[in-house]
């Protein structure tokens, strides 16, 4: 009987050893993964402060800064989503400060106003630098002849609009009726996917040595 369990049982609880130290660190993952977020958040609120002269994304990403210059016609429609609007343009202006010419993302418009004027205006604005990372492989070309983007490209839209690849992600704004609805930079949209990870490990664990008890009892009920 020994002879014929000592296998099987080696087997199980090795396997449900190494899905249960997966588990584990997984848990030391996340734990991480929310100190960073903690911290992204504590970056975010600080106080504001003028846009760096040559700011960097290893360096400033999600540096909140505050500037007054004059907000140009000049822009991009981002076709996106909000839980609020649903279907929507991300509306992305060149913003003049300084003598500087930045992008500043201003939040979202509905989907019929895409061509609704939004005339240049003073205006001193607060948010977050902030250097998206959303285009990929499968990311559409813009479509020019339509003035529709697919994603926020800081390369390709300071290229288009003629600024620094620079982008401001709007927080606040000095204008009287602004024609935007800001969406601020937070955590929430940082994927922390290591809650599932954990559940997954740990539950294979409980089925593996649920098959290992299985099998067990199966061999003991042939030699009996």
């Amino acid at each position: 009987m020994f002879k014929k369990v000592i296998l099987p049982l080696i087997f199980g609880l090795g396997g449900a050893a190494i899905l249960i130290s997966l588990g584990l660190w997984q848990v030391q993952r996340m734990e991480w993964k929310e100190t960073v977020l903690a911290q992204i958040d504590q970056t975010i609120t600080a106080a504001p402060v003028a846009v760096p002269l040559q700011p960097s994304q290893a360096v400033d990403q999600f540096r909140p800064v505050t500037a007054r210059g004059l907000i140009t016609d000049d822009e991009i429609t981002i076709l996106a989503s909000t839980k609020t609007l649903g279907a929507s343009y991300r509306i992305i202006s060149a913003f003049e400060t300084d003598g500087r010419r930045l992008l500043l993302d201003r939040g979202f418009v509905p989907i019929t106003d895409q061509n609704a004027p939004r005339p240049a205006v003073q205006a001193e604005i607060t948010g977050n630098l902030h250097w998206p990372d959303e285009i990929n492989s499968s990311t559409p070309e813009p479509d020019l002849a339509a003035g529709i983007w697919f994603g926020r490209d800081i390369k390709a839209m300071a290229d288009a609009l003629n600024t620094e690849p620079v982008m401001i992600v709007l927080r606040d704004t000095s204008e009287n009726n602004p024609v935007t609805t800001p969406f601020p930079l937070d955590s929430a949209g940082i994927p922390n996917d290591h809650l599932e990870y954990v559940l997954t490990w740990f539950g294979l664990a409980i089925v593996w040595l649920g098959m290992t008890g299985f099998l067990l009892w199966r061999i003991n009920r042939k030699t009996q």
